[in-house]
């Protein structure tokens, strides 16, 4: 590593968790969500980008090189095309398959009557997760793979086969990304591990969300005891990808465990008590969590008020930024709450006119982070992001 290059990865990192820690660093760090942005702004589209990790990868480190950010993910363009491929995924819309070549890949979700887990089918999910996934949800979301009892076929064991190739050579390829931001781009990992509330992993892959609100009201009983049966599970996935240095923050991408897609008793009663000891258990390791809070969370501000202080830091997408720093400041950093229409449709004078706002409002004592509302995605405009990014450099210095 080039020693301005590793001086300037030092810089970042320390500013970074600085604010992660809700302290008050040299500058506002800067860690944009970028996606299929980074498609765009290296010259690709949503399809080359998904099709061929490789291009993601040269995309995000592009923007780390031109872009004087802190903290970026190694990819945000997640979903590979050569994995979900290999394995027959049947719940992705694919980028120049399933969806226009400019769109980025979509979730498709089943309807009632087809949804990967039937409302009679708690009890085995409760008994035994891994053996539920393995031997009931996986060969319903995959094309290939045959259900328990029907004859073995070529195309089923080799999807294993392709799978297991595809999944060793894709997430062994982001150990040297992450190593490459650093020497050449002198930019730290922005996240590191993964994890979702038990109740987002019913709504999103299991039940469906009409589903879910179905069973919510007529089983929740077994709703609750699913979620809890998925606890341990979720705290080993998260922790099995964590930094080892723990400065990078566990991600926890929030779906639709909020009010209104849930009431607010379902909220108390399933959500929150097999979320709140995820979380807990995660800062006693000596990690903290980002809760990527998608859509709207502020009737639940004062929930999240009762998780150790530093243990998250609360990332705003649609809740009132000023509120949420009301509510939470005194125990979290705050990250994001620069609208994702602003930089699509908006002026570049428009968002160096939020960004003020923002860092006035919210950044002034430190423990913020900027960020737009939610992952950055080719609809951005390419002057936007940069006006976000100069503007905060040369206001946010403390």
């Amino acid at each position: 590593m080039a020693k301005d290059t590793e001086r300037l990865y030092g810089e970042r990192l320390k500013r970074y968790v600085t604010a992660l820690r809700n302290g008050k660093p040299d500058k506002v760090p800067i860690r944009p969500f970028v996606a299929e942005f980074t498609a765009k702004y290296a010259g690709y589209n949503c399809q080359q980008v998904a099709h061929d990790y490789n291009l993601a990868f040269e995309a995000a480190c592009k923007c780390a090189a031109d872009f004087d950010w802190d903290a970026v993910v190694a990819n945000m363009v997640y979903v590979w095309t050569g994995l979900t491929e290999a394995i027959g995924t049947n719940y992705y819309a694919v980028p120049g398959i399933h969806v226009p070549a400019g769109t980025g890949f979509q979730y498709r979700e089943p309807s009632q009557e087809k949804a990967f887990m039937r409302p009679d089918e708690y009890d085995a999910l409760i008994e035994d997760p891994t053996g539920f996934l393995f031997n009931v949800w996986l060969p319903r979301v995959s094309n290939d793979v045959v259900p328990a009892g029907e004859p073995v076929t070529f195309r089923n064991n080799l999807s294993f086969l392709k799978g297991g190739m595809a999944m060793m050579q894709y997430f062994t390829a982001f150990g040297p990304q992450v190593q490459r931001l650093r020497t050449e781009c002198g930019t730290p990992g922005a996240i590191a591990g993964i994890l979702k509330a038990p109740l987002d992993i019913i709504a999103d892959k299991m039940r469906g969300y009409l589903g879910l609100v179905d069973d919510l009201m007529e089983q929740p009983e077994k709703v609750l005891a699913a979620c809890e049966a998925l606890m341990p599970h979720l705290l080993h996935v998260a922790l099995s990808g964590a930094d080892p240095q723990k400065n990078a923050p566990i991600a926890i991408w929030m779906h639709r465990g909020c009010v209104p897609f849930v009431m607010q008793k379902h909220f108390d009663t399933i959500f929150w008590p097999t979320l709140k000891p995820i979380i807990e258990e995660i800062w006693a390791r000596g990690h903290q969590t980002l809760f990527y809070a998608e859509g709207k969370w502020g009737a639940h501000l004062d929930a999240f008020a009762e998780l150790p202080d530093q243990s998250i830091i609360y990332h705003c997408d649609q809740d009132d930024i000023f509120q949420v720093h009301k509510k939470l400041h005194h125990k979290f950093a705050i990250s994001g709450g620069v609208p994702n229409y602003l930089l699509g449709v908006g002026t570049p004078d428009e968002v160096r006119a939020c960004c003020k706002k923002i860092i006035d409002g919210v950044a002034k004592d430190g423990g913020y982070i900027m960020d737009a509302s939610a992952i950055v995605q080719n609809d951005a405009k390419i002057e936007n992001v940069k006006a976000m990014t100069d503007f905060t450099r040369e206001y946010g210095v403390y």
